[in-house]
């Protein structure tokens, strides 16, 4: 039987999270990419809670119009770097949630990095 596309990723993301975990000082950054927006969380896994949130979606507000394209994922980086250290967070766990690493999701790794996170 062939998996579809979501199967896959669905397959992939549970292999990943069996792994790793994120916790209050280290947290794990999610990323969920839809056709329109981007996405990323960090999540303490210990509690549950979601402690610092970004999207294409809420900087499009603040700065106009964004799409899911990787200039707005490096945008994106950053601006949950610049809100992860503002929480005192310097270090996260990479969550890519199942998708590859590559384009969008790389684009928004690099631009948190390049705000200072490390992981």
């Amino acid at each position: 039987m062939k998996l579809t596309k979501e199967q896959a990723r669905r397959r992939r993301k549970a292999r990943i999270r069996k792994k790793i975990s994120g916790t209050t000082e280290r947290p794990r950054m999610v990323v969920f990419r839809s056709n329109t927006h981007l996405y990323v969380q960090l999540v303490d896994d210990e509690t549950g809670a979601t402690l610092v949130s970004s999207s294409t979606l809420t900087l499009s507000k603040e700065k106009g119009k964004m799409s899911a394209n990787r200039e707005s994922a490096a945008e994106v980086g950053k601006d949950i770097a610049g809100k992860a250290k503002e929480r005192n967070i310097e270090q996260v766990v990479f969550d890519r949630n199942g998708y590859i690493y590559h384009g969008r999701v790389k684009a928004l790794a690099d631009g948190a990095r390049e705000g200072g996170l490390k992981f």
